[in-house]
């Protein structure tokens, strides 16, 4: 068994590593261009926007709430071809980190929007995840570029126009464990007719590099009950994994 596979039974929390191999993926797709901005809020402002069987997880006291627009590429089902033209979407997340009552640490989503629309019916209607439907758009000339508003358009509708440069790898000695604690997650919770649910995922660790933000206008943390962040991000980029493997939801019990 090589390092990397035998790490999947060894890592039990948020990190570089998998926790888990993802024997039998209901979907299989690669995450390119994926930015990660993260801001710190108070636990409390956090811990009002989720469920009450749910923990908002710290990190030196302090809340994390992540925004990461990024390409799906070759979204397919397992045995099955992607579709073109329809298997490759613009993504943003707005994501905050929890406990949950099986003890294990993941995502918790505040929102999430995409272009396809066959997506966001399909996932809330097997994961109901909080996804809404965008007019979305992602391109690169030496910046990323991420454009997005949901649709139907009105006037206070909620979306982003961001724009950052990534330098290329960042040393690994420049890479600590808060770096790794934010990107490295792997799984997420969700509630579906009142029962809370997880779902897994395993890829390669995320190659991270070094970036800086041109443009950073964004109205979705405040769409989702967030006071405005008072800082600046932190800010990753990734150019991406190829091998991303989503399992079946698992209902979570002994609560």
């Amino acid at each position: 068994m090589s390092p990397y596979a035998e790490s999947l039974y060894v890592c039990v929390m948020a990190g570089k590593l998998p926790e888990e191999h993802v024997r039998w993926p209901v979907v299989l797709q690669r995450w390119l261009y994926m930015t990660f901005l993260h801001w710190t809020f108070a636990p409390s402002d956090v811990q009002t926007l989720l469920p009450p069987e749910v923990e908002v997880q710290t990190y030196d006291g302090v809340a994390w709430v992540g925004l990461t627009p990024f390409l799906i590429a070759d979204f397919r089902l397992p045995y099955l071809p992607p579709v073109p033209r329809l298997s490759s979407f613009p993504e943003t997340n707005l994501r905050t980190y929890v406990r949950c009552p099986d003890g294990r640490e993941g995502i918790w989503f505040l929102s999430l929007e995409a272009h396809s629309l066959a997506t966001v019916l399909g996932a809330r209607a097997a994961y109901g995840a909080p996804y809404h439907w965008a007019g979305m758009s992602l391109t690169t000339d030496g910046s990323v570029e991420y454009r997005s508003q949901r649709r139907p358009l009105q006037e206070r509708s909620a979306g982003h126009r961001i724009t950052v440069t990534p330098h290329g790898p960042s040393r690994p000695e420049k890479i600590g464990l808060l770096d790794h604690w934010l990107t490295g997650r792997w799984r997420s919770y969700t509630k579906v007719l009142g029962q809370l649910f997880t779902v897994p995922v395993e890829h390669e660790p995320w190659p991270l590099w070094s970036a800086d933000v041109i443009e950073l206008d964004e109205t979705l943390t405040a769409a989702c009950g967030l006071p405005p962040p008072t800082h600046e991000p932190v800010v990753h980029f990734s150019p991406g994994v190829h091998r991303v493997r989503l399992g079946p939801p698992r209902l979570v019990t002994g609560y």
